[in-house]
């Protein structure tokens, strides 16, 4: 099915309306969608170079959109549904741990999410739950999403089809050790 899916959202790249289902597909990724918008932003950047800072833009705007659609889920639809089943079963003090956590570093959790592999929409949705500022996490949303999806434009508006390889195989994994280094850093200098 998944596989299917993928097809199906590639096929949309090469259409007349590519930068309406880029944007949407892009809205609906950062709140339910399992396929990134990478799938399609790497062809049509392949397929119309002089648009690749359009199509990025395009990307961040509504994938930061689609953020705050996930976050008003959390936000909206968490209090009728999980609050009465964790209070059965008696894992509200959990919550409360998680939400301090969360608030405390949830611009991280935003951050990261909106750079790696890791699913942003849980981040989204978690965001509302814990109550995370929306100021907060409209900016970390828009810095993550917009660097992944600018770097992605970019490399492929300076290197062509040649990257397209390299990014669909190893961009996740790049991001993730750029994550890693950049939050190994802060908390190095944290405790040097």
């Amino acid at each position: 099915m998944i596989r299917r899916l993928y097809d199906w959202t590639l096929s949309l790249a090469a259409g007349p309306r590519a930068p309406v289902a880029l944007g949407s597909v892009s809205f609906v990724e950062s709140s339910v969608f399992p396929i990134p918008p990478d799938i399609l932003l790497i062809p049509m950047v392949i397929a119309r170079r002089e648009r690749a800072w359009w199509y990025a833009f395009l990307c961040t705007l509504t994938s930061v959109a689609g953020g705050v659609l996930g976050y008003l889920i959390g936000m909206f639809l968490f209090d009728q549904v999980a609050v009465p089943i964790l209070t059965f079963y008696g894992k509200m003090g959990w919550l409360d741990e998680f939400t301090t956590v969360f608030n405390q570093y949830g611009w991280w959790f935003v951050f990261i999410a909106g750079l790696t592999p890791f699913p942003y929409k849980v981040i989204t949705i978690a965001s509302g739950v814990a109550g995370l500022s929306l100021p907060v996490f409209i900016i970390a949303s828009i810095v993550s999403r917009g660097l992944r999806f600018f770097v992605v434009s970019g490399l492929l508006y300076l290197f062509g089809p040649p990257i397209k390889d390299f990014i669909e195989k190893r961009l996740g994994l790049m991001f993730t050790l750029f994550v890693v280094l950049l939050v190994g850093g802060f908390v190095l200098l944290r405790f040097v």
